[in-house]
């Protein structure tokens, strides 16, 4: 069997490891050897060459590396790079996909052109489209779906929640919609990980709160280190530490230092490894606006930590499972996420053992041999 991913990215997102986990699940778990490919589209993929299982091949389509060229940071940037790979890839995809008969195209993220593409593919390529997240349905993506339903063979969501939600909207009949859920952990990854060192800012002789994420207005960190103004000042032994790397870093630089708090508050970049800081940490907080399912909420169950998180749809409610655990706050709400604050500082042990443990075992349905099972459920991987 063929199986294509089409997943173009310009920043990166949880969703490019989700890819990749994907498409290594099927070469690890597959008792039938199957061929497994992602599509560079404009030089993203290049730098995963030789990161990834070997087994799964890179095809680039197109020659020249636009990938470091495309404008970043921002709605309207953003969409500008969504446009000129849509027109770059047009007659290219719609050649590879006609030329090499894949039997299927997992799509994620910018799907827009394999599904209007689908009109003009061989009668053998069935498209799976991969949900990514809460999908924002305006009118145009409602109307666009709706008219391609009958072209895209299966809709995966990554939680139940969204499952229902688009279910509800009658987009797709029922038959085409399914939950899988995303490849977020790897064991023996986090066996490897967990033991590393920190080495900024002597942390690991600290107590500190962590938050991690792109520093975009999604994950809104503003509220965070709002929150931790207050926090500071009653519990002042805390430091926080920020990971992750995007548009509002200027921003919210500004924003720790109209408070003062350059010495407690660091901003310390992308880390490929999050385990050896949440491992570490009192406590991780999640400020998200709207999270589908929240890998780092999945990471930080697998590290032992505490989770208090906003209650953003989708993925937070029904990882958390209404606080049986973690905490949940209203969503945006400052008022309240320092009261799940002092409620978390007040907890008896055993109950925060509790919730831990009840994490650990919600984050069960997100390993990389979970995925797979819930993939071969629709593409018969070994058959």
């Amino acid at each position: 069997m063929n199986i294509f991913y089409w997943s173009p990215f310009i920043s990166k997102v949880a969703t490019v490891s989700s890819v990749i986990r994907s498409a290594e699940s099927i070469v690890n778990f597959s008792k039938k050897k199957n061929e497994v490919s992602i599509i560079d589209s404009i030089g993203e993929w290049e730098e995963y060459k030789n990161k990834i299982n070997s087994e799964v091949k890179i095809i680039k389509i197109n020659k020249i590396n636009y990938y470091k060229f495309l404008p970043r940071g921002g709605y309207i940037k953003s969409r500008v790079s969504y446009l000129i790979i849509f027109f770059l890839n047009f007659f290219k995809l719609l050649n590879l996909i006609n030329f090499r008969k894949p039997d299927y195209l997992i799509i994620h993220l910018m799907t827009s052109l394999p599904i209007f593409l689908s009109i003009f593919f061989n009668k053998k390529t069935k498209i799976v489209l991969r949900v990514s997240g809460l999908p924002k349905l305006n009118f145009l993506r409602y109307f666009f779906w709706k008219i391609f339903a009958n072209k895209i063979y299966k809709v995966t969501c990554p939680t139940s929640k969204t499952y229902k939600s688009l279910l509800k909207k009658k987009i797709f009949c029922k038959e085409k919609l399914c939950v899988v859920r995303d490849p977020v952990l790897v064991l023996k990854e986090f066996a490897k990980k967990k033991f590393e060192t920190i080495n900024e800012f002597n942390i690991n002789k600290k107590k500190f709160l962590i938050g991690i994420g792109r520093l975009t207005k999604q994950k809104n960190f503003s509220l965070l280190i709002n929150a931790f103004k207050e926090i500071e000042k009653k519990y002042n032994e805390y430091s926080l530490i920020i990971l992750g790397d995007g548009e509002e870093k200027t921003k919210l630089i500004s924003l720790i230092k109209s408070y003062n708090l350059e010495e407690k508050i660091h901003l310390i970049g992308y880390k490929d490894n999050v385990y050896k800081y949440l491992k570490n940490a009192d406590c991780f907080i999640l400020t998200s606006l709207w999270e589908d399912p929240g890998f780092v909420l999945i990471e930080a169950g697998l590290s032992n930590s505490i989770v208090i998180s906003s209650n953003c749809r989708n993925g937070p409610e029904e990882i958390l499972n209404n606080e049986n655990n973690g905490y949940l706050f209203k969503n945006n709400d400052l008022k309240d996420l320092l009261r799940k604050f002092d409620e978390f500082k007040s907890e008896d042990k055993n109950k925060l053992f509790k919730k831990k443990l009840n994490l650990k075992k919600e984050i069960k349905k997100f390993t990389f041999y979970s995925h797979f099972k819930s993939l071969n459920n629709i593409i018969n991987l070994n058959n």
